[in-house]
């Protein structure tokens, strides 16, 4: 197997595995620390309605207030 013997890769039972260029790290660590402030934020978000300490509906005022009747249709459609 070709490879450029610049003495940065680990060979083990057959395998070698070469060292990650710089991009590829910081890029890889930019990514994970992206995923993890978006788990987070969902999760402050949305934590109790997964975990079941409170119903999604619970919170809401009544929306229909100056809204149809739930048909779709404005006032103008009900005279």
């Amino acid at each position: 197997m070709g490879g450029g013997g610049d003495g940065h890769s680990t060979t083990y039972k057959g395998l070698t595995m070469h060292q990650p260029k710089r991009w590829h790290t910081v890029t890889g660590k930019g990514m994970c620390a992206l995923m993890w402030f978006w788990i987070m934020y969902r999760a402050k978000k949305d934590g109790p309605v997964v975990l079941g300490w409170r119903h999604p509906w619970e919170g809401h005022e009544d929306h229909s207030h100056g809204h149809g009747h739930g048909n779709g249709q404005g006032h103008e459609a009900s005279h």
